[in-house]
């Protein structure tokens, strides 16, 4: 509701006087509070009727007005009879003065505004620019005819042969390299999409507040557009879906230029790339981490109809070919991730096929896809690798699915049969959360990040992930109106469970590369 226009306090409008008002010559002389400075330059260092100060040093000519002859009633007058006798060097000392005025003003201002090393003594988390420098990774690692509007200036069209040593050929081009090379893997990057989908379905306010939504919507298309060209179906019954995994090669044994062993800017390759492909119903991780990209993202681009219902199509018929018998992880196939496997190995299935069909749910609100995601959640936790329990990155999506699933338990519970499924997501869940705030669990650094992965890759991504669940299900507690979670005699209130979740990143006894880094990683794989 608008409020009524109020007058401003800092208005300069003022109230006209009284037109009708009779002031004698007399009075007018003796208004108190207004001086008159007239061309004689009267100083008045008071505002007081009663002892103010009137000092003419005589460096103008008096003026003839009858008017300022007039001497005041109230004030005291002082007369000084100062000579200038040499007019240039007076000048100079008045221009000096004037410096020594600006300097003073000046200087100041500008320490106060130039950037200070060690300024602060607790220096604050511009979280702003690390998303956005985060999001500028991903421009950078654009494959394909790359967009003149992007912010990275170095970066040129390149890659656009890829696909070209298929027979026949296939349009491979687009997509995202991986860290510093130029090898382009679909798993990783359809985590990444389903990642970035999942925060903006969650927090796309934020993201517009920060003036970032169209470039993360962009980056989201950017990866969909390539997992579309990755994931071809066809009319034949026994290959209903081709998957292509990789596009690059890490060693062939023969060539001794590859993606690894050259490192080029992309727009320098002239080395062969070769394509690894499997089919859908085999490579049901990889299958099933594409169908939960396509999924989510369908649900960030419900604006544009007939792209969303592109992707959705997509994902249903990819997750039917991948949910029937035979299934098995991409890198156990060599002709499809047998390179994949030397840097992302694949350790089980059953974890994409549940967090794909629960997006392809979310997507569609189909139960069937809900159905087999509840019914197998139980296997998917069996199947996970013990050294990972807890663990959200590329490789282990079942305490991300067991998120997904309490929240349809606490805001959407569809009774027999998803209940099994949902009160084992909802008692994991909620273990985690515990894992994460108490000391019995993980071990913490000494800046407080948690480790999750003693003998894994480097902790910061598993940090970033365990504060972005966290949080997340700080809010699915306080939209069910609960203010706290449960851990045996132990009990932790919302506030500390998003206080751990900023301490990943903003603990002052961290280096801030790792404050950063922990944004990025959140992210990126």
């Amino acid at each position: 509701m608008a409020a009524a226009a109020s007058p401003s306090p800092y208005s300069m409008d003022s109230s006209p006087m009284n037109s009708n008002a009779e002031v004698s010559e007399i009075d007018r002389t003796r208004i108190p509070f207004v001086h008159t400075v007239p061309a004689a330059s009267r100083i008045l260092p008071s505002a007081s009727q009663w002892n103010s100060i009137e000092l003419d040093f005589n460096l103008v000519p008096r003026s003839e007005n009858a008017y300022h002859s007039i001497p005041s009633n109230y004030s005291k007058s002082y007369e000084f009879e100062l000579v200038v006798s040499d007019k240039p060097y007076f000048k100079r000392f008045l221009i000096i003065l004037g410096l020594l005025v600006l300097v003073a003003i000046g200087l100041p201002l500008l320490l106060h505004f130039l950037p200070q090393a060690h300024r602060h003594k607790t220096s604050p988390m511009n979280f702003t620019l690390a998303v956005a420098h985060s999001l500028t990774f991903f421009d950078a690692q654009k494959s394909g005819r790359y967009p003149t509007t992007s912010p990275v200036k170095f970066r040129g069209i390149s890659g656009m042969e890829d696909g070209n040593s298929r027979n026949p050929p296939v349009d491979l081009k687009g997509g995202f390299y991986d860290s510093g090379n130029n090898i382009k893997f679909s798993f990783p990057t359809a985590y990444t999409v389903t990642l970035l989908s999942w925060s903006v379905i969650e927090y796309h306010e934020k993201f517009d507040d920060i003036n970032e939504l169209d470039h993360v919507k962009d980056i989201i298309k950017w990866g969909t557009d390539y997992l579309l060209k990755a994931s071809v179906r066809s009319n034949s019954t026994k290959e209903p879906v081709t998957l292509y995994s990789q596009v690059g090669s890490t060693g062939n044994g023969t060539n001794p230029f590859t993606d690894l062993s050259c490192w080029e800017k992309p727009e320098d390759m002239s080395y062969p790339r070769p394509v690894f492909a499997c089919d859908g119903t085999t490579a049901a991780d990889l299958a099933g981490e594409v169908v939960a990209a396509l999924s989510a993202a369908s649900i960030v681009f419900r604006d544009e109809k007939d792209y969303s219902n592109e992707l959705v199509q997509a994902a249903e018929s990819l997750y039917v070919a991948a949910t029937k018998k035979g299934q098995t992880t991409y890198t156990s196939v060599k002709a499809c991730g047998g390179e994949a496997s030397r840097v992302y190995n694949s350790s089980g299935f059953q974890d994409e096929l549940v967090w794909g069909g629960t997006w392809l749910f979310f997507a569609t609100g189909n139960t069937t896809f809900l159905e087999y995601a509840a019914l197998n959640f139980s296997a998917a936790i069996k199947q996970q690798d013990p050294k990972e329990q807890g663990v959200f990155y590329w490789n282990n999506k079942v305490v991300a699915t067991g998120i997904l699933l309490t929240r349809l338990r606490f805001f959407r519970d569809l009774g027999f049969p998803f209940e099994i499924g949902f009160k084992a997501a909802s008692d994991m869940t909620e273990a985690m959360i515990c894992s994460y705030l108490s000391d019995k669990h993980f071990h913490k650094s000494p800046g407080g990040l948690i480790v999750l992965m003693p003998d894994g890759s480097p902790p910061i991504q598993y940090a970033a992930t365990a504060s972005f669940l966290t949080k997340l299900y700080s809010d699915y507690l306080e939209l069910g109106l609960q203010s706290s979670v449960t851990c045996g005699k132990d009990g932790f209130s919302l506030q500390t469970m998003r206080s751990f979740s900023t301490s990943q990143v903003t603990n002052n006894k961290q280096p801030k590369y790792i404050k950063l880094k922990a944004v990025e990683f959140y992210l990126m794989p």
